[in-house]
């Protein structure tokens, strides 16, 4: 099923022309209106004229995290404070928050894309959408309800947590799909599991979309098995438009990446030079139809790969590979570079474990990983529990190339997030 088939469905040559327009358009609204770029094109002497390919990107300056925190509360708007409709900001960090404006028509296609989004993956106006995000000043919640809406489902705008109301609101309502974090679905699997509840047998679940935290394939699959249901991968950034950049269609092959909203390159994250489709890099993403606050070349820091083959679906728009992790999360471990999903597809591969871990990095460079049991999983037998916890360590080690402690610990022992989880808890004296 197509939500603008002619959009996503539009020839190479086509879909570059377009975002050609769209980008030379962007670069000489932000040359004539927002003085960060007026400095910075000024600089590199760019005269925004100059714009002739999407090769010239690249003669564009990078933005990043630290430009918007320069710019709090509104240095990087295109347009009059009175032309901006509402303002989220990003979550989680210290210090200034990154403020992101969204104008009537930002707002319009933001829920334009997540409508696109969730018809690919075959939802139709007969659903009924839990959506299990945070509302508030993140954007995940609001922009899929939105989307939710326009695509004429019933929409319940539950929020997080209290998993009691979560599972009454599905059985009194019929819920079919859900929107919710990685780690909060894996929480809510072990609640009904609980609780006495065979998903296929007791609700109408089909579909989850789960987000806001980078996840496994692995984690998918316990997400699946748990929960008994399809869950389709998807990308989403505030300072781009918040959910819906990307997004799984039903092949489930890699996410869409709606180009005729948003330019992407792929660069290798220490020497900002471009790589080529199918190399694992740096996601920058340059905003085509922005109103209220374009950007240029931000770098995400999220780390990914372009599929350059053509999707079984026909939608024309490239894929993305599976988020791998942040460029700024990764951690240095004796020396040796490792990203925290690496750990989580090592414990979810594991028959026997819980789907809840914690990381500690704790003295001078000492790594453990706490993971909870699976329920009923184990007997307690001392020489049973000191077999896996030894199986855990060597496959890690396998996996990171250092050995970490392990501790096995009882279901529900782990605290549990209600938005995105704290993975790592790092207490090194450095």
């Amino acid at each position: 099923m197509y939500w603008q088939e002619e959009i996503e469905t539009l020839n190479r040559a086509q879909l570059e022309a377009l975002q050609l327009k769209r980008l030379q358009e962007t670069v000489a609204r932000v040359a004539a209106c927002v003085p960060h770029y007026q400095q910075e094109f000024a600089r590199r002497s760019f005269r925004p004229d100059a714009l002739r390919s999407l090769s010239d990107v690249r003669r564009l300056p990078f933005t990043t995290s630290a430009d918007l925190r320069a710019a709090y509360p509104a240095g990087l708007l295109a347009v009059p404070l009175d032309n901006t409709l509402r303002l989220h900001t990003s979550s989680g960090t210290t210090g200034k928050p990154k403020a992101i404006f969204f104008s009537r028509q930002d707002i319009e296609n933001a829920a334009e894309l997540c409508a696109r989004s969730f018809v690919m993956t075959g939802v139709t106006r007969q659903d009924v959408f839990q959506n299990m995000m945070t509302y508030g000043l993140f954007t995940g919640a609001l922009m899929t309800h939105y989307g939710a809406e326009k695509v004429g489902c019933l929409v319940i705008p539950a929020g997080p947590g209290n998993s009691e109301r979560q599972l009454m609101l599905m059985k009194d309502f019929r819920t079919t799909v859900v929107h919710v974090t990685p780690s909060y679905a894996l929480y809510f699997a072990d609640f009904l599991e609980k609780k006495g509840i065979e998903p296929r047998r007791d609700l109408a679940l089909r579909r989850a979309f789960v987000g806001a935290e980078p996840y496994t394939e692995e984690t998918r699959l316990k997400i699946e098995e748990g929960l008994q249901l399809s869950v389709f991968n998807s990308y989403g950034l505030s300072e781009m438009n918040g959910p819906g950049i990307a997004f799984e269609c039903e092949q489930r092959q890699g996410m869409h990446v709606w180009e005729d909203h948003f330019l992407i390159e792929i660069i290798d994250p220490a020497t900002g030079e471009p790589l080529p489709d199918g190399e694992t890099g740096e996601l920058v993403m340059t905003t085509l139809c922005r109103e209220a606050m374009p950007l240029l070349r931000y770098r995400t820091r999220d780390i990914t790969s372009v599929i350059p083959e053509p999707c079984a679906c026909g939608r024309t728009h490239r894929r993305l590979n599976r988020i791998k992790g942040r460029s700024d999360d990764m951690l240095i471990v004796r020396g040796v570079n490792i990203y925290p999903q690496q750990i989580e597809r090592v414990l979810m591969s594991i028959r026997g474990i819980g789907r809840n871990y914690l990381i500690r990095l704790d003295g001078l460079d000492e790594m453990t990983v706490q993971v909870e049991l699976a329920a009923g999983g184990f007997n307690g037998e001392f020489e049973q529990l000191m077999s896996l916890q030894t199986r855990i360590a060597e496959r890690l080690r396998a996996e990171i190339l250092i050995k970490p402690r392990v501790e096995l610990v009882q279901p529900a022992t782990l605290p549990v997030a209600e938005g995105k989880a704290k993975r790592v808890v790092d207490n090194r004296r450095l």
